[in-house]
């Protein structure tokens, strides 16, 4: 898959996975009410990244991520200070 981005710096470009639309009992979820994981792929890497690599699953946070789209696909750009761990 070839990513229309190329980070810079520590930055990291993921895709965030979907939504759970049913829960761990078996009760499915309106869209409204379905949080948005903070759980997502990596698809590129800056020069200056080296923690994470291009394929891992990552948890993330901060205010400070920029959201962009590109054709149909939603991208995120993360610094590479606001991952939290690798989901193995």
């Amino acid at each position: 898959m070839s990513v229309p981005l190329l980070p810079l710096a520590d930055y990291v470009v993921v895709e965030q996975e979907a939504a759970q639309s049913k829960t761990a009992s078996g009760l499915y979820l309106p869209e409204k009410s379905a949080e948005k994981p903070k759980i997502a792929k990596v698809l590129a890497i800056g020069k200056e990244v080296k923690d994470v690599k291009v394929g891992d699953r990552v948890v993330y946070g901060g205010y400070t991520n920029t959201e962009v789209k590109i054709e149909t696909t939603e991208y995120i750009l993360v610094k590479e200070e606001n991952i939290y761990a690798v989901v193995k």
